[in-house]
């Protein structure tokens, strides 16, 4: 146990050669540090590359029609075709696995643009006709007003929720914006609220630049009838959507007159599926992280080992001492014991500490010059800083194990002999 004379022992043992100690402890505190920073800037690049995702639910499929590449039941190939709003409801219906399908069209296409315009002032912005639920699929932050309802499907009202930069581009600085009017392709939208979204990278920029609009109002003032341009469904939290995918498309191509072994008719984007590819990667840039930090910190431990080996051989005289006066093994082998773990720990300690500081001056770098592509908020969690504790621990002992057991082994009449 840790009394005050052991203390006094271990401190003077320490002092005797300060530069050899410092040197020898360097090892142990450049291997915690180097494994605490390289998780912390592995995460750092995770939660860089997922900030990519956006808020979007990553158990989420987005799928939308091509053309066909098989003829079938007299149909010809390279027809092209359009999924319907009753097809939506059909896979609420047989597939009660999904979460949230939500229809969407837009105009001019994939992040097309369109001119809106109020007053004098006009833009080029997004255009998006939805439901309700989308905001449950990407999470928006109502800054003003509100969202889409199912009032605004139902009565097929001229409304529409604007984006930050639509905001900049169409009103003036104070202006108020809920209750206003915009132009969309000509008709008049009434602004019933503003967003941005939750997240500060990636596409947000263009998502800054979208208009939504109820998915009937779209239908109705641009001509689509019940076409749906395409879909984004997401699964319920327990259920993969990767799992439920070829029953979604089955399905669809029974729907669409589609030849079952038509693979190109549907197009899709499984966002769970990429989500997981990214997952897997920076889990074993984690495993990689702490091969080469416990790699380094191993160096360290051995350096700590041969040390103590040294500092046993000096004080082998005095290990006979002890033995002659009735000291027993376990004496001798816990005062080595320790001597090792406390040197470990305090090194270790200090690792994670000079870590821990680098970490929070990236953090406050990244807080003052803004987001960096692809790299967002360096951090490593508690059960990382416990691990690193264990690993010090068991180090400290691994490097103490083999001087404590050279220690013991030593005869007093022999130890006493060695001048």
């Amino acid at each position: 146990m840790f009394n005050r004379d052991r203390w006094s022992e271990i401190l003077e043992a320490l002092n005797a050669n300060r530069f050899r100690t410092f040197l020898t402890a360097f090892g142990v505190f450049w291997g915690i540090f180097i494994l605490v920073l390289l998780l912390a800037l592995t995460n750092g690049l995770k939660n860089g590359v997922q900030a990519d995702f956006g808020n979007f639910a990553t158990n989420s499929i987005f799928m939308w029609s091509q053309g066909t590449s098989m003829p079938y039941k007299g149909l010809p190939k390279g027809r092209f075709f359009n999924f319907k709003l009753s097809d939506v409801q059909a896979l609420k219906d047989q597939i009660p696995e999904l979460k949230y399908v939500s229809p969407r069209n837009q105009l001019g296409g994939f992040r097309g643009s369109n001119n809106v315009t109020r007053n004098e002032k006009t833009g080029a912005f997004d255009v998006y006709g939805d439901y309700p639920e989308f905001i449950n699929q990407q999470p928006l932050d109502i800054m003003e007003g509100r969202f889409l309802s199912y009032s605004d499907i139902e009565d097929k009202r001229k409304i529409a929720v604007i984006g930050q930069d639509v905001i900049r581009t169409l009103y003036d600085k104070g202006e108020e914006v809920i209750g206003s009017y915009i132009k969309i392709s000509g008709i008049n939208f009434l602004v019933v609220g503003t967003f941005k979204n939750a997240n500060s990278q990636g596409d947000n920029e263009q998502e800054a630049n979208t208009i939504y609009i109820p998915f009937t109002t779209f239908s109705q003032a641009f001509n689509r009838a019940d076409n749906v341009g395409w879909m984004a469904i997401t699964a319920h939290d327990d259920v993969s959507i990767t799992s439920v995918k070829p029953r979604i498309m089955t399905l669809m191509r029974e729907l669409r007159t589609v030849h079952p072994e038509d693979k190109r008719a549907i197009g899709h984007f499984d966002l769970a599926e990429e989500f997981a590819k990214i997952t897997g990667l920076f889990n074993i840039l984690t495993v990689v992280g702490y091969f080469v930090g416990a790699l380094v910190l191993l160096s360290g431990v051995i350096g700590i080992s041969n040390i103590m080996l040294i500092v046993v051989k000096e004080r082998t005289k005095e290990i006979g001492v002890r033995r002659a006066l009735g000291a027993s093994p376990w004496n001798i082998r816990s005062q080595v014991l320790q001597e090792s773990l406390v040197l470990t720990i305090i090194s270790g300690m200090v690792g994670i500490s000079f870590a821990s500081g680098i970490i929070w001056i990236m953090n406050t770098v990244l807080d003052n010059v803004g987001p960096v592509e692809n790299f967002a908020n360096p951090s490593v969690g508690i059960g990382v800083i416990i691990i690193a504790l264990s690993i010090l621990i068991v180090s400290g002992l691994l490097a103490g194990l083999i001087p404590a057991t050279r220690a013991t082994q030593m005869k007093p009449v022999d130890a006493l002999r060695i001048e």
